[in-house]
Parts: C-alpha cells; structure tokens; sequence
C-alpha cells in the first residue's frame, strides 16, 4: 500500500533510534528546513526547530533535577509545543501524560497529582490549569506557553539559550493516558514499557516521507489522534497539520488545499463533512487521499458506505482502547464483504466472548469480549489493583463491550456494559454525572445513561428520582440540569432529564443502569 521511499541505511538509522525516542532527531537531520508542524493560526515550525527544543526541554529538565521515570503533564491545545514536550518526555525517559483541558479545575489538579507530575506544561487559554497546578505541591517546573500564567514561568524564556543539538544519552520515555472507570476518579493506563512502532507500519499505512501529509482534527490529548496524527506523522517525518476547533468546511478546505494524505476521524466528524453542500464537497478535491483511519466509537455502516463513495475504499476501521489487547483492523475492501463489522479474529492475542458467568460462547451469540494480555500482564491502572483485577478473568481483560463472531471469525459489536456512554467518540461515564446531580436538595437519585443520537451515536440523559415533597415539572428539570453545569464540563452536561418514580436496584441495592437504559434502545439491532 505505499512505502516510505527511503533507503535501507536511514530505514536501520531510524529503527536504531525509535528506541530511544530519538526518531525526531533523524528526520529533523535528513530535511531539516522542511515543515514539521502546521499550528492553527498558520505559523509553521521545521523539523530542525522542533528537533531544537525538544533537546532544550531535555536539558532544562535535568538541569532541575528531573530524571528518567518521572512524570510531565501537559495541559493544553493543538500546537507545537506539544509536540516538543512529547519528543522531550520520550527522550529523557518520562512518561507523558496529555490533560483533557475541557476538564473542571478540579479534575484537572486530580490528574495532575494522580500521575505524580514533577513537570506541567499549561496554556494561558486554560483557565483551570494555574489554580489546578497551585494544589498540586510536588510540581517542580511549570512551563506557560501562549502566555503569561500565575505561578508558571514563560516556555520561551526557560529554554531560551539551552543548547539544542541533540541528547547524546537518551532515554526511552513511555506514556501514561486517563481512561475513566465506571465509579470513582479517572485512572492511568500504566504499561512499564514503551510500545515502539516499527518503520515497517508506516509503509503500510501508505506513507511517503516526501509527498506525505498528515491532518489532526481531533484534540491532541485523546489516544487516537495521539497515536494515529501525532505520533505517526512524528515517526513517518511527515508535516502535520493541526485544526484547533472542529469546523467542517474548513477541514475540508484543508484536505484539499494542503494536500493531506493521511488523517484520524471519530464517525461525527464523518457525519458532519458528508452533511455538507454538494456544492461545497465539489470544490474540494479529495483524490489524493490515501489513508483514512477511523475508530473510538460505532460508525453506522450507512456513513462509512457514504465516505467510502465519497473518498474511495481508503477507510482503515480499529477497535481497541487505551488498555491495549489483540486489537482489530478491516480495511474497506474487507469492510465491504461484512458490512458492520471491526475486524477478524486476531491470530497472536486471544480474544474469548464470555456470558455473565465466564463462559464461552459459541459464534454468533453475543456476549462480553474480553481480550487476551500479552506476556508480562500488559497494563495496570496506576495505584488502583482493586480496578486492574476487576477487569480481568483469567489472563483477559474486558473493556465492557458485547459482541459476537460470525461463522468467518469476525467481530460484531452490539452493545456495550451500559456504565460508559461515547457521545461523539468521547467517552462518559455515568457515575460521575450522577455524583454532581445528587447534591441537588431536590434530587433522591440519579441513573444517567445515554440515549440514542442520529449525529452523537449516544447523547447523555439524566433520569431522576426525586425526594418526598418535590413534584415534576420542567422548570425543575431545567434547574437541575444547570446546577449540574456548575460543577461538569459541558460535554458531560445531560441534555434532557426524564422524571420517574422508583429507579430499578439489583438485591445488593445498586441502580441496575441496564435497565433503566434498555426502554430508549428498544427496538434497535445495535445497542450502541
């Protein structure tokens, strides 16, 4: 499907150095002046430059005492900075954790503190991450980028002077991202070694490091665009272009006028940009196109079908998460043959669907899909054993999905544990709604769930029991649901509330959300 058009020498260079995070250096050697990053507001940045600071970064870290196996956290939006603290934290051996900035200061500082942070970088347009940063006693260097914060000292100005050429003594660095558990605080996906993707993937996503060009329309700190935009066009020495804030016919615009080649999308990205104008779309040519890679939530086959009329049979579909596992793949043309499916059965890690209690199932009964660890246990949440063997049975893990293999061994999803809903690709979980909207006066209990959404995939419904005394009625919805604004970011906001008078409990007395959720989903194949 392509290849990276390099010579065998710089292939075993560049192999040679992913292993100790110092892939950057290499191409920022081979085409230095060329474009590395495209930020939003147009300023674009070599691969010398940001090769340059990512080694400053590397000495102003250790020059404060900072040492391999610490953490950075970095708080901000899609721009270079980013890139340069991640190429830093993976050649001084930290691990890297990216912060979700929509969140409140309050779960900002819990991340922070949770992963032990000795280092933040902060954007001055995240309002949450100097007061969140105060809390936080054991952070040691706090970098501002964009400008001035309170207590954090300018970006620029601390690496200013620092020598740039490259770290004779790197150190692989890993990285640590926040998956939500169903109750509770968002935990660290901890893997003791970094995962290194070798030069060989990138040929096969059909990279070529001189015509290549890659776009991120997610936000950077998600594990997609992380993984498939950032760390791929980092390791196939390809610009990348970041888009700051979803806007359809300016994304658009961008593939066609910059030429891009390879990009990540969530399904409501797909939606959006086939919602277009056909007159729009026919501006816009899509033809040099080459790979289009897609996951993080169930894509209707009805839109992937349309994308693939638009763009060409270019979609490559995975299902994973942050926890890793067998991981699936289908590419168009397989897609195509099983129209709704995610992929075959991985032939090096297992993959088991179990009944509720533990059994196998045969094909095509569906039931919980548990994925096989690899040697060496794979992953732990951070500090949280109880979590870690909560989710597994027998050397497997189960990230809460249901499924099912056809007679061919394909994967089917058709529901998921009702305790995560995905809104748009991001994911929410319920407790954590329920825990704000409870402090109500008026509020007895709370089981929030996701709805059906034509263009979300699911949205966010509160539904309410209320104490003795208290009477439904609209304008208490309304109150309810903004006092919950106060507390929750906005994307995990309800948008509606339904009344009801008892709430379905499981003899140990826990809501039985499944239940509480099945009436919105009747009558649909797909519970999700």
């Amino acid at each position: 499907m392509g290849d990276l058009n390099i010579s065998q020498s710089l292939l075993e260079t560049l192999e040679a150095a992913s292993l100790v995070g110092m892939t950057g250096a290499v191409w920022a050697q081979v085409q230095g002046d060329r474009t590395a990053v495209h930020d939003p507001d147009g300023t674009t940045h070599s691969f010398a430059k940001v090769n340059a600071n990512a080694n400053r970064l590397v000495r102003l870290f250790r020059s404060r005492g900072i040492k391999a196996g610490d953490s950075i956290a970095v708080v901000c939006s899609n721009r270079v900075e980013f890139i340069e603290a991640l190429q830093a934290s993976r050649r001084s051996g930290l691990r890297f954790t990216p912060v979700n900035w929509h969140l409140t200061t309050d779960e900002v500082a819990y991340i922070i503190q949770d992963c032990e942070a000795k280092i933040v970088v902060g954007e001055t347009r995240v309002a949450t991450v100097g007061p969140a940063t105060a809390t936080c006693p054991d952070v040691q260097i706090r970098l501002a980028v964009g400008g001035p914060i309170d207590g954090f000292e300018s970006y620029d100005d601390a690496i200013a002077g620092l020598d740039g050429s490259d770290i004779a003594d790197p150190v692989l660095g890993n990285q640590m991202m926040y998956t939500s558990g169903t109750t509770g605080r968002p935990k660290g996906v901890f893997r003791p070694a970094a995962a290194v993707t070798p030069q060989a993937m990138y040929a096969m996503r059909g990279y070529d490091h001189q015509t290549s060009v890659q776009m991120c329309a997610g936000p950077a700190y998600h594990a997609a665009p992380l993984a498939f935009d950032i760390s791929a066009a980092l390791g196939a020495g390809v610009p990348l272009i970041f888009i700051d804030k979803w806007d359809s016919e300016l994304v658009l615009r961008t593939i066609a006028e910059q030429r891009v080649t390879h990009f990540h999308m969530v399904p409501i990205m797909f939606q959006r940009l086939l919602a277009l104008p056909d007159e729009v779309k026919a501006r816009h040519p899509v033809d040099h196109v080459t790979y289009i890679v897609h996951g993080a939530a169930p894509c209707p086959p009805e839109v992937k079908q349309a994308m693939i009329e638009w763009f060409g049979p270019k979609l490559s579909e995975y299902y994973a998460g942050s926890e890793g596992g067998a991981g699936f793949t289908i590419d168009s043309h397989e897609w195509l043959k099983k129209p709704g499916s995610v992929g075959k059965r991985p032939q090096l890690l297992q993959v088991r669907i179990l009944d509720e209690n533990g059994n196998d199932l045969p094909n095509g009964q569906a039931g919980g899909i548990y994925h096989q660890l690899p040697p060496g246990g794979g992953f732990t949440y951070y500090k949280d054993e109880a979590k870690t063997n909560a989710s597994r049975v027998d050397g497997f893990f189960t990230m809460g999905d249901v499924g099912y293999f056809d007679e061919d061994d394909y994967l089917f999803l058709t529901g998921r544990n009702a305790e995560t809903i995905i809104s748009g690709g991001v994911n929410i979980y319920p407790q954590e709604v329920d825990n704000e909207l409870i402090k109500h006066d008026a509020v007895a209990d709370s089981a929030t769930v996701g709805i059906p959404h034509d263009e979300w995939g699911e949205q966010v419904k509160a539904v309410i029991l209320l104490k003795p005394g208290y009477e439904p009625s609209d304008k208490l919805a309304q109150e309810i649901l903004d006092f919950g604004r106060r507390s929750l970011p906005s994307f995990k906001v309800p948008r509606s509330l339904d009344f009801v008078t008892e709430l379905p409990r499981s003899e140990a007395g826990k809501i039985q959300r499944n239940k509480v959720r099945a009436p919105y989903w009747e009558g649909r194949t797909r519970q999700i």
